[in-house]
C-alpha cells in the first residue's frame, strides 16, 4: 500500500474509533487494566472483607499490623504508543497477502489514538528501531494525533533505509519507563523480531499497564521450490529448500516457538497481549480484544 492510500485509510478511522472508545471505557476497561485510572491516596488499617491483594506489605511490616492501599480516580489517562519502525516491520512476509506489519501497526496505533481522543485522554509516542528515533510528548487533541501519524508515514516512505537495521525493544521499553512519571497505559506495537526484551518488559509492567500488540505475517511459504530468504534486520540471505517436508516443519515450528515464548513472557510479566495478523481487520480485532475481559487479561490471538 502506498503512502497516500494508507493515509486515506487512516483518515476514515476516527469514525470507527468511537466504537473502540466505548469498549475501552464503557466496557471492562478499568477492570481489565487493574489500577488503571487510579492513583495512590493513603493507607488505612485492614478491615474484614478487604481484598488481600490491596495490602501494603511495607507499611504493614513497619507498624506490625495489616494496612491496605487506598486509591482515588485520576482525571486523565496517558497512553504511550511504542511503534517499531525497523526493517522487518516494512518488508512483510514471504507470502504477502495483506498489509505489511508496519501498515497494520500504524493503523492499529491510529485507532487507539483516535479512541483516546474520543475520551479526552493524552496520547504520546515513541518510534524506535535499533535506537529510539523520535519521542512525542503526550498531548490531547486531533492536531497532536495527526502529527504522530504524519511522522509515522515518513518512516513508511523511508522504509528502505539501509543504515537502520535491527530492532531494540528493550531500549524502547527502558526509554518509556524513564520518560513516563505517572502511571500510564503503554502499548507496544512490534513484530517482536528482537531479543533480550524480557527483563525490561517485567520492569515496566510493575509501574504501568502494558499491552503487547504483536503484528505477525502468516508463515506460509510461497511455493514448493528453492527460495531465497533474507533477514531484513541483518541483511543475511540463505537458500532454502521450501519443497522439503523437513524444512517446512522446521519453519512452522520456529514460528510456533516464537509465539509461545512471546505469550509466556507477556503472561509472566503481567502484560495484556494481542496477536494480530496482517490479514486481519484491525478495528474488529481491537474492539473484540477490549470488549472481552478475559481476552485482555490473558491475551488474545487474531489470525484471520
Amino acid at each position: 500500500m502506498d503512502t497516500g492510500e494508507l493515509l486515506r485509510s487512516i483518515t476514515t478511522l476516527p469514525i470507527i474509533a468511537g466504537g473502540l472508545a466505548e469498549e475501552m471505557l464503557a466496557g471492562n476497561f478499568r477492570s481489565i487494566f487493574k489500577g488503571h485510572g487510579i492513583e495512590f491516596d493513603e493507607a488505612r488499617h485492614y478491615e474484614a472483607g478487604d481484598d488481600i491483594r490491596s495490602i501494603d506489605w511495607n507499611v504493614s511490616a513497619r507498624f506490625g499490623t495489616p494496612y491496605v492501599k487506598m486509591y482515588r480516580e485520576e482525571r486523565e489517562l496517558t497512553i504511550m504508543l511504542l511503534l517499531d519502525i525497523s526493517p522487518s516491520m516494512h518488508r512483510g512476509g514471504i507470502a504477502r497477502r495483506g498489509l505489511s506489519p508496519y501498515e497494520q501497526g500504524l493503523i492499529s496505533s491510529s485507532l487507539i489514538a483516535f479512541s483516546a481522543e474520543h475520551t479526552g485522554q493524552k496520547v504520546g509516542a515513541i518510534f524506535f528501531d535499533k535506537d529510539i528515533e523520535k519521542i512525542f510528548k503526550p498531548r490531547k487533541g486531533r492536531r497532536n494525533i495527526m502529527a504522530l501519524i504524519m511522522a509515522a508515514l515518513q518512516y513508511q516512505q523511508e522504509r528502505t533505509r539501509g543504515d537502520k537495521r535491527g530492532s531494540n525493544i528493550a531500549s524502547a521499553l527502558l526509554g518509556a519507563q524513564k520518560y513516563l512519571k505517572k502511571h500510564s497505559l503503554v502499548v507496544l506495537i512490534s513484530d517482536f523480531y528482537s531479543a533480550g526484551w524480557e527483563q525490561e518488559m517485567g520492569s515496566i509492567c510493575r509501574k504501568h499497564d502494558v499491552i503487547a500488540l504483536r503484528i505477525n505475517d502468516p508463515p506460509d511459504l510461497p511455493y514448493p521450490g528453492l527460495i531465497t530468504l533474507e533477514d531484513p534486520e541483518t541483511g543475511i540471505r540463505i537458500e532454502a529448500p521450501a519443497k522439503q517436508y523437513s524444512f517446512q516443519e522446521s519453519w512452522l515450528q520456529w514460528h510456533r516457538e516464537r509465539t509461545i515464548h512471546w505469550e509466556n513472557q507477556c503472561r509472566m510479566n503481567g502484560a495484556s497481549f494481542l496477536d494480530l495478523s496482517t490479514t486481519a481487520d484491525a478495528a474488529a480485532s481491537l474492539i473484540k480484544f477490549f470488549g472481552s475481559r478475559n481476552s485482555a487479561q490473558h491475551g488474545y490471538r487474531e489470525r484471520t
